[in-house]
């Protein structure tokens, strides 16, 4: 509600009062002249004084308008009539001014809107020319007399809607009240100008002014014909889109202290200050009572308040959040102030804080959201490089702002721009891990810079310059905490890259270097640096000595020795030439496409051309005769990336690397999930139906295959080398077990029996009974022959990994006894040995899944089999262990709970007490989970495992390693689906197990295989998706990306089956859902959008394949070309190009000629062979 003036132009002695107190003109805007928001004019008026000119000269006496009408003044007897009438004619001398000059035609006064022709431009300017000499009369004066406001009676204004101040005795008529007000003018903070009177000034003067005592005198700085009015734009202009986007609450103006108390428009005090006056304040009006509820079923008498109606009628109480959210928007311009305001106090407390300023840096896009205009994106850069600078001038050694810096100007800057900064940034940082980490990732995955050859140079200069900081021959840079560590990081991501651009021998051959460097080094040049000893180290990799893994290589060491002694004579060994002489059947099938030939003879020589070629002596053979030049790896592709590796921890972990290059399981650590990931193995979802328990403790293999970059269609899920390989392997870890103390040894024969054991159950798999057989046979010779080792003869984890091999090729009798009599040498059982629950836990579980094939399955209860129970109990007694002879007692399964929970609660405060077990006990958890299961059943086994896992999920970022409480949660998990396969169990808590157990553990592979076996019981997938969004918005891992395109993609198989068959009721349970392909196509989109998921080279091959299979072969072009964009060094995405577009193999050949790719075959060789 506002009150308004009924006129727009008041009466003089109204006009006179201003804000700030001095007179204004007639007519003329003052700073309250413009309404206040939400203000509406009722109509807009002018008044006209009306004097008749008759009887200033009948009556000697001339009549002045007051607003109170009265003209008592008339017969003051200081009154003279002839002073007034020599005054009138004086001033008609002085200023002559005509009515007519006065006024100004009706037209006129509207063309402030629109621009007009040319000739009333001219016609303008003449009127203004004329009258012109008039307005400069009066400016000068100042003064303005009666005689000038005259006018006559006889003039029309029947065309303007008049209303004169004498005439109202009522001052509250001059104001109404308008209850509906114009939100628009809060939002805009103005009146519609179409809503405010036009007007212009009509000469300087003011009315009321004493011509002797009193003067004004206006300061127009522009004349007033160049006077340009700015009009207030609205709705429809640019500038107030910003405005409009905004959820901007306005401000509502305040009332003042002390309110008037008649209704007379209060006049403002003079002051000296510019700012526009209060609105007019308004006595409160008595707002209509609430109308009354009515009646409704719910309420008939309404007499509920609105909680109990909601209950009455099911519905829940709004949420605060929901109420909070229908009050203000989260990105309101208002909120974004107040936290701009926080940000900056609190920079400028606390300027060193750098968490704080990277903050304040991503909180700009959020700013950027809310108030858009055009070209928001380089706005937006160049605010943050502003704050970047300012932040830098605080923390001008800080290398996270630096590194944040370059990120975000990568794309404002140009690419020979940014390449300075980060060469300059590595200069001033050359002992910082993450800037050098940061740089190489940048010049490994641009493409319009990138060749092997740049980035294998960049990889050189930083482990070089990194063993100068390590070695203090860079005095002005200190080593920094980890720098041994990372450098060995390092030198495997190398290796890594080298073998995905196809260039398998220079990394075979960079690891045999390395390793020699390492173990062999002689004792007089350890206390050299680095790089005296990479001089030393030149003349034995030239020698055309053995090295690591060749037959009858002797190491570093005794070749130095033996030089200083004066040499040695290789004798000549006969070779068998067989591999050399079958070149010329290579090509199999001349009838196929050239693509496919092409295709198939690069893989094949890939596969067979893995060591790098070196002259034989024996056959006069020099360097010149190597048909391929890439085949040969020289010193200087391998000596700038020697390190230093001298502690025994990373030792171990330097040939368990190149171990786990050659294709053998990591007992350490699993493959890293992270930019080298591209084993489409990772994403296999086959359910293995006999091994529901322990198929998650078969250990995942190697990278890769040494050699081995097949196509993702043909993708190839062999475990195993050929025979020369195999040779190669086991020379490699016969030469260098030796090198170890006996507790590396074991870990070492480890990793040896687990690739064995592998090996077996891949041949299992298969089909073909003899080589089976033959395996078993080998893996089998093999380990007996690690068994008979001093230091292994008591290891229990080897025991068990025997025994496990022997339960997989189907000897369950054998399998057992290698159990029995692992446990009886143990001597007393006790819960306290990891190793000993582990080997417990795994003989239980075979046995429970033996007893479920046996028959068990059917009966739809859990098994009762004694000997599992046996063996749990035997465990928790601590005394030495006997066979199973018959039933276990009841006294002694309640002494075993007892221990088992007790000995729980004490590891659940500390695990140091566990003998050999750095990480929680999760194998003794596993056990009394089993346990529980066998004698209470699966409700106490979840209660055992759901509270282990809520204290592992209170301790997970503090000391338990992510591998044990992963391995507690798959556990948990596998026992609730091998119990709902045969008995009645609700699966939302085998799904709630599962998403709690990722919410816990978000980058866990067997997790999120166990979510997608569980969810193909589920037709609705909505739940599934929903909680793939949650944990893929709050994590950075790629595998919760990769796993969700694999459930879609499962679901999108499963929907093709259906309708490509005449039978959909036969084909599957349940009918899988349609319109999937978009789904897909976004999931990918969103993945590849991520930092991690753009170098994931998996990941653009799931996606390539994708649009190919799917007929749009253009956009899967597209994808080709954007993937290379981003991981242009992995060659496996070339050659999935080839075979999805064959028609581009001469592009895609020229593309790895280009960035120095490993080519094997070119066109013009295969041209030539197929002649």
């Amino acid at each position: 509600m506002a009150l308004f003036p009924a006129f727009s132009e008041l009466s003089p002695c109204r006009a006179a009062r201003t804000a700030g107190g001095s007179p204004r003109g007639f007519g003329e805007r003052g700073p309250d002249s413009r309404k206040t928001p939400g203000f509406t004019p009722n109509c807009y008026t002018h008044t006209h004084t009306h004097t008749v000119t008759d009887t200033l000269s009948h009556t000697d006496s001339y009549t002045l308008l007051d607003s109170s009408g009265d003209q008592e003044w008339l017969k003051n007897e200081s009154f003279r009539s002839d002073d007034a009438l020599s005054l009138h004619h004086r001033a008609t001398e002085t200023s002559p001014h005509s009515p007519q000059s006065l006024q100004k035609p009706r037209e006129e006064e509207g063309n402030d809107t629109k621009p007009k022709k040319k000739k009333k431009k001219k016609k303008r300017k003449k009127e203004r020319k004329h009258s012109g000499d008039h307005s400069d009369s009066g400016s000068e004066s100042g003064i303005i007399f009666p005689s000038d406001l005259l006018k006559t009676q006889n003039e029309d204004i029947t065309d303007r809607s008049e209303c004169v101040s004498d005439d109202i005795q009522n001052p509250k008529e001059l104001f109404f009240i308008d209850r509906k007000s114009d939100p628009a003018n809060w939002q805009y903070k103005s009146l519609y100008r179409g809503d405010i009177s036009r007007y212009r000034r009509k000469g300087s003067s003011v009315l009321g002014v004493d011509s002797r005592t009193q003067a004004v005198f206006w300061d127009d700085s522009v004349p007033e014909r160049k006077r340009v009015d700015r009009k207030p734009e609205r709705y429809f202009h640019s500038s107030v889109q910003q405005q409009l986007r905004s959820d901007t609450v306005p401000m509502l103006p305040t009332a003042p202290d002390a309110p008037p108390t008649d209704n007379k428009v209060p006049q403002t005090p003079p002051s000296t200050h510019t700012d526009p006056a209060p609105f007019l304040p308004l006595p409160p009006c008595p707002e209509p009572p609430p109308p009354l509820p009515r009646p409704s079923c719910v309420d008939p008498l309404g007499v509920y308040d609105p909680l109990t109606s909601l209950y009455v009628e099911g519905k829940s109480e709004p949420t605060p959040a929901a109420k909070g959210q229908q009050l203000s928007g989260p990105h309101s311009a208002a909120l974004l102030t107040t936290r701009i305001q926080d940000f900056n106090r609190e920079l400028r407390e606390n300027p060193t804080n750098i968490q704080l300023w990277l903050c304040f840096i991503r909180f700009q896009d959020e700013v950027c959201g809310v108030f858009k205009a055009d070209g928001s994106t380089r706005v937006v850069l160049e605010r943050k490089l502003s704050v970047f600078d300012r932040a830098l001038e605080f923390n001008p050694s800080s290398v996270e702002l630096k590194l944040e810096r370059i990120r975000v100007c990568g794309e404002l800057w140009e690419p020979a721009v940014l390449l300075k900064e980060w060469k300059k940034l590595v200069f001033l940082h050359p002992n910082s891990i993450p800037v050098w980490r940061s740089y190489l990732l940048y010049t490994q995955s641009r493409f319009s810079s990138f060749s092997v050859s740049t980035v294998t140079a960049a990889y050189r200069k930083c482990l070089s310059t990194l063993s100068a900081v390590q070695d203090g021959s860079m005095v002005s840079h200190p080593p920094m905490s980890g720098t041994q560590q990372s450098m060995l990081e390092i030198f495997v991501l190398q290796c890594e890259f080298l073998r995905q651009c196809g260039h398998s021998e220079r990394a075979l051959s960079l690891y045999q270097a390395q390793l020699d460097f390492t173990f062999n080094k002689p004792e007089k040049i350890t206390h050299l640096t680095t790089a005296q000893q990479v001089e030393f180290f030149e003349p034995f990799w030239d020698s055309g000595e053995a090295r690591v893994g060749e037959r009858g290589a002797r190491g570093w060491r005794a070749w130095m020795l033996q030089q200083e002694r004066g040499g040695w004579v290789i004798p000549a060994e006969e070779d068998e030439d067989n591999d050399e002489e079958e070149d010329d059947s290579e090509i199999k099938d001349k009838t196929q496409p050239k693509w496919r030939i092409w295709l198939d003879l690069e893989t094949a020589r890939e596969s067979k051309h893995w060591l790098p070629w070196r002259p034989d002596k024996s056959k006069s053979q020099l360097e010149e005769d190597c048909e391929d030049p890439d085949r040969q790896v020289l010193f200087d592709d391998i000596g700038p990336s020697l390190i230093k590796v001298e502690s025994a921890d990373l030792k171990l972990r330097l040939l368990l690397c190149f171990l786990q290059f050659l294709g053998l399981p990591n007992p350490l650590a699993p493959p890293p999930y992270s930019l080298l990931l591209d084993d489409p193995g990772l994403l296999d979802l086959t359910t293995d139906l006999e091994r529901p328990l322990t198929s998650h403790l078969l250990p995942p293999t190697g990278v890769s295959i040494v050699g081995h970059m097949s196509c993702l269609s043909d993708s190839w899920k062999g475990v195993g080398l050929s025979k020369e390989r195999e040779e190669f392997v086991k020379n490699v870890l016969e030469q260098m077990i030796p090198l170890f103390p006996p507790k590396e040894r074991m870990t070492l024969s480890l990793s040896w029996i687990q690739y064995e054991k592998l090996k077996v159950l891949w041949c299992v798999r298969g089909s073909n009974k003899k080589r089976v057989k033959a395996q078993v046979k080998r893996s089998k010779r093999v380990i007996k022959r690690l068994l008979k080792q001093p230091e292994n003869r008591s290891s229990v984890r080897l025991w068990q990994e025997y025994g496990h091999m022997e339960w997989i090729v189907g000897n369950m009798e054998e399998g057992r006894r290698v159990f029995d009599t692992a446990l009886t040498v143990c001597g007393a059982l006790r819960l306290q040995d990891h190793a000993l629950c582990e080997l417990c836990l795994l003989y239980a579980q075979l046995e429970v899944e033996q007893t479920y094939r046996s028959g068990a399955k059917g009966l739809g209860m859990p098994p009762t089999g004694s000997r599992v129970v046996h063996i749990l109990t035997r465990l928790a007694e601590g005394t030495n262990y006997s066979p199973f002879s018959g039933e276990v007692s009841a006294v002694a399964i309640l002494k075993a709970r007892k221990v088992y929970e007790q000995a729980v609660a004490d590891c659940g405060d500390t695990s140091s007490s566990l003998i050999g077990c750095e990480s929680p006990p999760s194998a003794l958890i596993g056990c009394f989970g089993l346990f529980q299961y066998l004698t209470m059943g699966v409700d106490a086994a979840d209660a055992v495992f759901a509270e282990c896992r809520s204290r592992l999920s209170c301790s997970l970022d503090s000391a338990i390693p992510q591998r044990a409480s992963e391995s507690v949660c798959v556990q948990h998990v596998a026992l609730l689906r091998l119990h709902s396969s045969s008995s009645v169990f609700p699966l939302s808590r085998l799904r709630s197990a599962v998403t709690d157990a990722l919410k816990l553990l978000p980058c866990s592979a067997p997790l999120w295989r166990l979510l997608l076996q569980t969810e193909s019981h589920f037709h609705s997938a909505g739940s599934t998706r929903r909680f793939f969004l949650s944990v893929a918005r709050g994590n950075h891992s790629i595998l919760p990306h990769l796993f969700s395109i694999a459930a879609e993609t499962r679901r999108k198989q499963r929907l093709d089956t259906v309708l490509r068959s005449g039978f959909p009721a036969d084909a599957l349970p349940v009918f899988p859902e349609s319109g999937l392909s978009n789904r897909i196509r976004g999931l990918f989109e969103v993945a590849v959008a991520t930092e991690q998921g753009s170098h994931c080279p998996l990941l653009w091959r799931m996606y390539m394949n994708f649009m190919v299979c799917h007929g749009d072969t253009e956009s899967g072009r597209g994808i080709f070309y954007k993937a290379l964009q981003n991981v242009p060094w992995v060659k496996a995405v070339y050659l999935d190009a080839v075979q999805l577009f064959p028609d581009s193999v001469q592009e895609v050949v020229d593309l790895l000629m280009e960035k120095e790719l490993r080519l094997r075959v070119p066109l013009e060789e295969l041209d030539i062979l197929l002649e």
